[in-house]
């Protein structure tokens, strides 16, 4: 276990993130916050009322993923499907303002960028409005996407697959994934926040299922750590994927491999603020981390101390290179 916590090699791992490309594929959605105070309630009915003094825009969904490998250093090209609206193009804004390439975003005139708006006073959630479309994309958009693959594919070191179940995320774009990756080394990654088919999901590298979506794809309760242990081989073994990452909140995660060993590695986190977006930091630390050339366990450990620090923020955070670093250095993530 000691190469787990090689504070030298992992530090180095991450300072070889500014030299991976990553793809990311999938569902790309604009997280709105609404920041507010409530001091009343309102007498039309037993709810609260916010008095609004802020609101902000973040990339969420695969863009959070997007986000989350820029922050860490990494470069990549977004792929996903936006409408033909102000939101979209707000987006394609924010992608820029952070010197990444637009490109591999598809407009689609009958469809709206998928928006989450979340309304937070002191710090929690008081509700969460979703503006979507969750029917499957156009054909033509996802052989436009496949064709952005194909362009990029020489340079490209992973591909993280985001499913959040808005369409974008169909047998026909992972099959054309396995068929572009099949004879290379590139990691292909696949979050998978609103679990389907789990054809869809095969021969991946890596997979990175939350408690509940590991007890859905599986089909086995976890109540403990046997139960828990059958869950991690049954999805190896349906899936046919070289890794399993099941995160599992306060409990930490578990790393699943293909050559039967099993890694469990505890939270570091002592402050859970908000856990929205710590899936993405996960998947996207890594992924960048076995782009850098890391052991699976190593790039675990970096994913934990990762998703310790953005949890103790609100609201969807990530995580710098440099913060990282220094949380590895000190032992705990920092700020919390």
């Amino acid at each position: 276990m000691a190469d787990l916590y090689d504070t030298q090699a992992l530090c180095e791992g991450v300072n070889r993130f500014a030299s991976c490309r990553m793809l990311v594929v999938g569902d790309v959605i604009v997280d709105e916050f609404i920041w507010g105070r409530v001091e009343r309630i309102s007498p039309e009915a037993p709810v609260p009322v916010v008095d609004v003094y802020k609101e902000s825009l973040m990339l969420g969904g695969a863009g959070n993923v997007a986000n989350n490998i820029i922050a860490l250093g990494g470069q990549l090209t977004l792929c996903g499907v936006i409408g033909n609206d102000a939101m979209g193009r707000e987006l394609v804004h924010m992608l820029r303002k952070m010197n990444s390439p637009t490109h591999g975003l598809v407009v689609e005139d009958e469809r709206p960028t998928t928006i989450k708006t979340r309304v937070v006073a002191h710090s929690q959630q008081v509700v969460r409005v979703d503006r979507e479309q969750r029917r499957p994309v156009n054909a033509d958009s996802i052989d436009k996407i496949l064709g952005v693959l194909k362009e990029q594919l020489g340079s490209t070191n992973a591909i993280v697959v985001a499913d959040y179940g808005k369409g974008v995320v169909t047998k026909s774009l992972m099959d054309g994934i396995r068929s572009l990756t099949r004879d290379s080394e590139i990691v292909v990654t696949v979050d998978p926040n609103k679990v389907q088919d789990l054809e869809v999901y095969r021969d991946v590298t890596l997979i990175t299922p939350n408690n509940y979506e590991a007890q859905v794809m599986s089909g086995i309760s976890i109540e403990d750590e046997e139960s828990l242990n059958r869950v991690g081989d049954q999805l190896l073994q349906k899936l046919g994927c070289q890794m399993v990452l099941i995160t599992q909140g306060d409990r930490g995660m578990t790393l699943f491999e293909g050559n039967g060993r099993i890694t469990q590695i505890p939270t570091l986190a002592r402050k859970v603020f908000d856990v929205s977006g710590a899936g993405d930091t996960v998947t996207s630390t890594f992924t960048l981390a076995l782009a850098a050339g890391l052991t699976p366990r190593q790039a675990a450990v970096l994913a934990n101390f990762a998703a310790g620090i953005v949890v103790a923020e609100v609201g969807t955070a990530t995580v710098s290179a440099s913060r990282l670093k220094e949380a590895l250095l000190d032992g705990t993530p920092t700020g919390i």
